[in-house]
């Protein structure tokens, strides 16, 4: 049978192909863009009609297609959600859970880097839905935007359902999935998931990035998450050349830096004349970019953000935030009131290894406050699970400066970075810190 007999033969409308799933099922979604909105809302109408008895979720940081279909209320003595990401979307859920005194979010803690591993070792995966590109003459089709785990749990999963969208990139690297292994295939080319247009950086966000922009050079391989300091950041890397990207998130900020001749991932010591990375969120200009680009790579998480990995590139930088840091330099990434609001992701192997790197500089940014200025991000215990221990930690900064905590003692670090803080919390912070004998 030739590969376009074969894709005919498995060809089915949304409603036939959610049919193989097992009425008690555990299931995992592609991440992001990847997400099948066709299969996710026949899959809705299965657990509306009473047809499946129980539907594990795993997944990370949904997009509009699975918060628009499974993640509601009223499916959720059905579905059981085990996020490796939380967004506000799992937040609205806890919180109403909480007023019926049932929790029906289960977090899972993990690295990003170890996700993958779970998914083929710690789990046991009865289907995968995931949004690709078109079949190629050789049989296969991309994953596109979603390396990460999302290309791990399809070539593992005991049943693989795929959605064929012509508008998924098809992108190089590690990102294939070949026809024999495609158990039931849908065809809906919708515009895939867009992240919403950054805000312009405000005049503190871009005080933050000038102290940050100090400790970039030429050649540096780079690692920059999402938000508006990072996005000023990105829009400073403009005055440095022949810089590499070794990424988790590749944006449309770092795509410009690509277009723009700022990246060429020359001086890189892996992955020459690549840019990497495991997961993309964009726009349709930056899809269109990343398709059939030989410049670009996709690999999965256990590979991107492995930290043995980051470190042999020479000059590794990244640049990552904070939800509150204490006197000792833990930190805090993960929970706001006393809840989980986002998750560990790749922050702190991102963080470990840009330091087994020559050169290697990682940086933790946040403004000084939060709340409008209610509360400080420099606090004398943080709230919740430490995502970053104080071990790990290198530079810090804020709209009050900069300042590296490795070679520190305690003493030093507590006043290094109370002089982080805005001056209002200042005095209570460096009363406790006496108090408690740290200075």
């Amino acid at each position: 049978m030739s590969y376009q007999e074969e894709y005919r033969s498995k060809l089915r409308s949304a409603s036939d192909a959610v049919q193989i799933i097992p009425k008690n099922s555990t299931m995992v979604i592609g991440l992001g863009m990847s997400e099948p909105p066709a299969l996710l809302s026949a899959i809705e109408d299965r657990v509306k009609c009473k047809e499946l008895e129980k539907l594990r979720l795993y997944y990370m940081h949904p997009a509009t297609p699975l918060q628009d279909t499974l993640l509601k209320m009223e499916y959720l003595d059905t579905v059981d959600l085990y996020p490796f990401y939380a967004t506000h979307k799992e937040w609205e859920l806890l919180k109403e859970g909480l007023k019926e005194g049932v929790k029906l979010v289960n977090y899972i803690p993990a690295n990003f880097h170890q996700i993958p591993y779970i998914m083929t070792h710690d789990l046991t995966l009865d289907t995968c839905v995931v949004t690709v590109s078109p079949m190629t003459g050789g049989g296969y089709f991309s994953t596109g935007t979603s390396s990460d785990y999302t290309i791990v749990a399809a070539r593992n999963a005991k049943r693989l359902i795929i959605e064929v969208n012509e508008n998924m990139p098809q992108v190089f690297g590690n990102t294939y999935i070949h026809i024999s292994e495609v158990d039931a295939i849908v065809e809906n080319t919708v515009e895939l998931p867009q992240e919403p247009p950054h805000k312009e950086p405000s005049a503190i966000d871009e005080k933050i990035a000038s102290h940050i922009i100090g400790h970039c050079t030429d050649g540096m391989t780079i690692q920059i998450g999402a938000g508006n300091v990072p996005n000023a950041v990105c829009n400073k890397l403009s005055q440095f050349n022949d810089m590499g990207i070794h990424s988790e998130l590749l944006s449309p900020s770092m795509v410009q830096l690509i277009k723009s001749g700022n990246v060429n991932n020359r001086l890189k010591k892996i992955d020459v004349g690549k840019s990497v990375f495991t997961l993309s969120a964009g726009n349709t200009e930056m899809f269109e970019f990343i398709h059939n680009n030989p410049g670009i790579e996709g690999h999965p998480a256990s590979y991107v953000n492995d930290p043995c990995v980051i470190g042999k590139n020479d000059r590794a930088f990244s640049l990552n935030a904070f939800v509150e840091i204490d006197l000792f330099g833990q930190v805090n990434a993960e929970f706001i009131a006393g809840h989980q609001y986002s998750t560990a992701g790749g922050q702190l192997d991102f963080i470990e290894g840009v330091q087994r790197s020559k050169d290697g500089i990682s940086i933790l940014a946040a403004t000084s406050t939060a709340g409008g200025g209610k509360f400080s991000r420099i606090v004398k215990s943080i709230s919740g699970p430490a995502t970053d221990t104080r071990n790990s930690i290198q530079y810090v900064a804020t709209e009050f400066g900069i300042t590296s905590l490795r070679g520190k003692s305690t003493s030093e670090r507590a006043r290094a970075l109370i002089a982080l803080a805005h001056p209002d919390f200042r005095p209570e912070l460096e009363e406790y810190a006496q108090s408690q004998h740290y200075i």
